[in-house]
């Protein structure tokens, strides 16, 4: 833990910098990202400005799903280093200041780890029951009709037993029976070992499959409009009210709770899925001194940025607003990354390396660290990094392998970080040619590497900094409620209130110059940010002051320059 505070709410508000492992920084050249890169390069992630790192899996693993089917929860893999290295990880952050989040995975296990096989063996063993476990149907077929995210039934024979165990993800992620008190207090085992070792909490991966229907009843067909074509994945043919999202994972939530509370200054990120009330979910599981202190959804993540999507948005989180704490991600390592998936591909393959940049990638920037609540920034999001465009002999991931050309999978967010522009595989690792990093370094990226941003005032990586600096400087950002404000489009805006203070956010996401003329809004704002009776927003830009009044009670002066916070038209700070 960190010295200081460790009772305080220090992830409210927070920015925590998610690092992919295998593809961080590799020291040993065998073309795969370790821990001591990761120690190698704490002083340039605590120099972004945010205040923790959620670490992916480095646990003992067949790496069939990359480190979320692990063998063994409390061994580090060899490709990742030893326990060794894990700690002097942990010092060297919190020498920096940063605390640590790892991955816990509660749902399921690899079937390489020693529980499974013991439970495998026969139905009267002391773990025979604490994987999920059923009968086949009387013509041998599966329990129910429930489907694997990653394609097919979610069930799988096991000729040992006569019996079919249930997996939400792949055959080799056979699913906890976290009913069973033992696996529970098993799992709450792996917490404490690595709390004891100075980690400073959790993301709980795949909330939603934690608990599900214990009668196993089948899914419902999901509704599809006459006419409209197959989806390429045959999760989306199906409602999920009994295989997900059971009421019951609260149980289990509290219990994870109740293990961080013993170790002050601890928190829980849940992830949950963007299945259809997503945000009542996480508002619900993060609402009270019992349940997880913050969770994300990867609704956002699956959205659209269109000015109608964008709105709804703004409107589902305003509803929730007072409810619970969220964490806001737009790119991570299961998706399609932000700056290709919201953006028309000319300008993705633009270099965002001088002020000249596309403007979308700085104001998705901005509206991530403007909405209410903390943030997860994955790696090379600070440097603009788009989508990688692979091949199918790149491909690792098995979701993308399985379902290539129509879903590409999640390797193409996961190449390799670029550090030096004209070194080999830029600069990732010492593997010489032809020898190649785990997925290839594309060419665009190399030319966004962070030494070439470095140099580069204006560059995305300097704005991110300075983005961040701000935000940690204000507290209408880190604090504040939120309030949509009505706008025609294609402007979307809100405000930020903390402590009679007030912050206005306003987004142009078009294309074109666009005058903002509301009355309303313009009697709100300083002079400065109006000319001609309108706000004039760039395209694709984004303008941030300080209103002159609100209607919450002041409980400190407002500043003799109320446009002091004000940001420029251009969307860099002032």
């Amino acid at each position: 833990m960190l010295d200081g505070e460790p009772n305080s709410d220090w992830w409210r508000g927070a920015v925590i910098y998610q690092v992919y492992p295998r593809s961080f920084l590799d020291t040993d050249g065998d073309g795969i990202g370790d821990l001591p890169g990761i120690t190698r390069q704490v002083p340039y992630i605590a120099s972004l400005g945010v205040d923790a790192v959620w670490l992916c899996p480095v646990f003992l693993s067949p790496q069939r799903d990359f480190g979320y089917d692990i063998a063994d929860h409390t061994a580090i893999d060899p490709r990742f280093g030893t326990l060794e290295d894990f700690d002097i990880l942990v010092a060297r952050l919190h020498a920096h200041g940063l605390r640590l989040l790892i991955d816990l995975v509660w749902a399921h296990t690899s079937d390489a780890h020693p529980w499974f096989r013991d439970s495998r063996a026969g139905r009267e063993g002391p773990l025979s029951d604490w994987y999920v476990w059923a009968d086949p149907r009387p013509d041998g077929t599966p329990p129910n009709n429930w489907l694997s995210v990653f394609g097919g039934s979610a069930w799988t024979w096991e000729p040992r037993r006569r019996q079919y165990y249930l997996h939400h993800f792949l055959p080799s992620q056979p699913a906890l029976n976290l009913r069973n008190p033992a696996v529970v207090e098993a799992q709450a085992s792996v917490a404490r070992f690595w709390l004891d070792r100075g980690v400073d909490g959790f993301r709980l991966d795949a909330m939603d499959f934690l608990l599900h229907d214990p009668a196993l009843r089948d899914n419902p067909a999901a509704i599809r409009p006459e006419g409209a074509p197959l989806p390429a994945k045959l999760f989306g043919m199906q409602e999920h009210p009994y295989d997900m999202m059971h009421p019951d994972g609260a149980a289990v939530m509290r219990e994870v709770r109740r293990i961080v509370d013993a170790y002050p200054g601890a928190c829980i990120l849940g992830e949950f899925s963007s299945q259809p009330g997503a945000f009542a979910r996480v508002a619900a599981a993060t609402a009270g001194v019992d349940r997880l202190h913050m969770g994300y959804t990867l609704g956002p993540l699956r959205g659209g940025y269109d000015w109608t999507s964008v709105r709804a948005l703004l409107e589902e989180v305003a509803l929730h607003a007072d409810d619970g704490w969220y964490c806001w991600s737009f790119s991570n390592h299961d998706v399609e990354r932000a700056a290709s998936r919201w953006g028309p591909y000319a300008e993705r393959a633009g270099h965002p390396t001088g002020p000249e940049g596309p403007a979308r990638a700085r104001q998705l920037l901005a509206l991530l660290m403007t909405l209410r609540g903390s943030v997860s920034l994955y790696q090379g999001e600070e440097l603009g990094l788009p989508e990688a465009d692979l091949g199918f002999e790149d491909l690792h991931d098995p979701f993308g392998i399985a379902y290539w050309p129509e879903f590409r999978g999640r390797d193409g967010s996961r190449t390799p970080m670029p550090w030096r522009a004209d070194a080999p595989h830029a600069g990732f690792t010492t593997i010489a040619p032809p020898g190649r990093p785990w997925l290839p370094v594309p060419a665009a990226h190399a030319a966004l590497a962070v030494d070439v941003q470095e140099t580069h005032p204006g560059s995305m990586l300097d704005y991110t900094r300075a983005l961040l600096r701000w935000r940690r400087r204000e507290p209408c950002l880190r604090h504040g409620s939120f309030r949509v404000l009505d706008l025609p489009a294609p402007v979307i805006g809100f405000e930020r209130a903390h402590d009679g203070q007030a912050l206005i956010a306003l987004f142009n996401l078009s294309g074109e110059t666009v005058p903002v003329r509301s009355p309303a809004l313009l009697e709100r704002l300083p002079p400065s940010m109006s000319a001609g009776g309108a706000v004039v927003l760039p395209p694709h830009g984004s303008i941030f002051g300080m209103a002159l009044w609100t209607d919450v009670a002041p409980a400190v002066p407002a500043p003799a320059d109320p446009a002091a916070a004000l940001m420029r038209a251009d969307g860099d700070p002032a």
